[in-house]
């Protein structure tokens, strides 16, 4: 797979935080790893892995997303998009952006008490280990449907400004057609 170019501060944005989150997997294998061994080997379990994984994968699971949408790999009903004309497309293209906002508005606007509250008393998990988790995944989740909102509204900007076509199409039939041994058609 190609990645999708990047057009604006938004998508570096996206594009930043989708580096830390290719890299935080290999962390949580690592420490997982350290967990089992620590538990079966030595007989000494820690108190911190299972929440720290909780905590990482949490983070991971938000900023995905965003990389997902600045990759346009988002699920979309791809047959009827590509077959509909270009001037269809822009309608299904504003009432996903509608859609996608008043979702974001909404999540912030009944969660930004709650995420607040939890941020400024610093509420704690309630273990042995006692990480804050609810005081920075609450305000990350509203931070991140933020940036998923312009990040939407930066992809429909880019997009509708562009020339439509089909070179990337083009370059995966051939792809696809190298991998089964088919011939290229003659013109």
């Amino acid at each position: 797979m190609k990645e999708h170019e990047r057009t604006g501060p938004v998508d570096y944005l996206t594009w930043g935080f989708s580096r830390v989150s290719m890299w935080a997997p290999a962390f949580l294998v690592v420490i997982m790893f350290y967990e089992v061994f620590m538990r079966y080997v030595f007989a000494k379990p820690t108190i911190w892995v299972n929440e720290m994984s909780l905590w990482v994968a949490g983070g991971i699971y938000l900023t995905a997303g965003l990389y997902s949408l600045q990759q346009r790999s988002h699920i979309r009903i791809t047959i009827i998009y590509d077959l509909a004309p270009r001037r269809l497309r822009k309608v299904f293209d504003l009432m996903s952006l509608f859609c996608v906002l008043v979702f974001a508005f909404c999540v912030i606007w009944g969660g930004f008490g709650e995420a607040w509250a939890k941020l400024l008393r610093w509420e704690t998990f309630g273990t042995a280990w006692d990480p804050p988790i609810p005081a920075t995944i609450k305000p990350l989740i509203l931070i991140t449907l933020a940036i998923v909102a312009i990040q939407s509204i930066s992809n429909l900007i880019y997009d509708w400004n562009r020339e439509e076509t089909h070179e990337v199409e083009d370059e995966e039939i051939a792809e696809l057609r190298a991998a089964v041994g088919a011939e290229e058609p003659k013109a």
